[in-house]
């Protein structure tokens, strides 16, 4: 029997929010829309990268996107998939899984509105998760100018500035032209286009 040649449809939430980053690492990728993945929350993790974790009910003295991670969601052909399994370290750094999503569908990449039903409910989607590093920490400096530029992607086509806000910007600062440093733009380049974990130990 031949291998299956569908695509994947996959769940990006940190990095891979920046659209040049995905047509690079992924060029057969297609972007499709915007997500919801409900009952977890968005951190930096030990490794200084994004994650989801999984969170209990959602209590009614906390906000809304405590309990929710957005992210884009791109179809992926196999050869991109692998592609995308070397750059997010699997099975070290993260591992695969499918989870229910709500999706919104975007026309012609045009913005969506998540204020609206969802296109689809509990569609399933990939998403790399690291369980084992769940502990809050601070981002890698690199990855600060990477998940900027996702972050600006991610508003442009309708993920919730009130969620940058309260969730992203807690940890990943917002860049001030006088703060960049030429170095780290260039090393977050080159990261873009095939990730390198320097911390990694692999087999640890």
């Amino acid at each position: 029997m031949a291998p299956d040649s569908s695509p994947t449809i996959y769940f990006g939430f940190g990095s891979n929010l920046w659209l040049h980053q995905m047509a690079t690492r992924c060029p057969t990728s297609t972007y499709l829309g915007v997500a919801r993945l409900n009952n977890y929350k968005w951190i930096i993790n030990d490794r200084g990268y994004a994650n989801v974790v999984e969170v209990g009910p959602k209590s009614t003295s906390k906000s809304e996107y405590s309990y929710v991670v957005y992210g884009l969601v791109y179809s992926l052909l196999p050869s991109d998939e692998s592609r995308l399994d070397k750059n997010e370290g699997v099975p070290h750094a993260y591992m695969k899984e499918l989870l229910a999503c709500d999706f919104w569908a975007s026309k012609d990449g045009e913005k969506v509105d998540v204020t609206a039903f969802p296109t689809e409910s509990g569609k399933k989607m990939l998403v790399y998760i690291d369980r084992k590093r769940m502990n809050e920490r601070t981002p890698k400096e690199e990855y600060v100018y990477r998940m900027n530029r996702g972050i600006e992607d991610a508003v442009k086509v309708g993920v919730p500035e009130a969620y940058v806000s309260e969730v992203m910007r807690r940890f990943v600062p917002a860049e001030r032209k006088e703060d960049k440093r030429r170095s780290h733009e260039e090393k977050a380049k080159r990261q873009a286009v095939e990730f390198v974990d320097e911390n990694l130990e692999l087999g640890g």
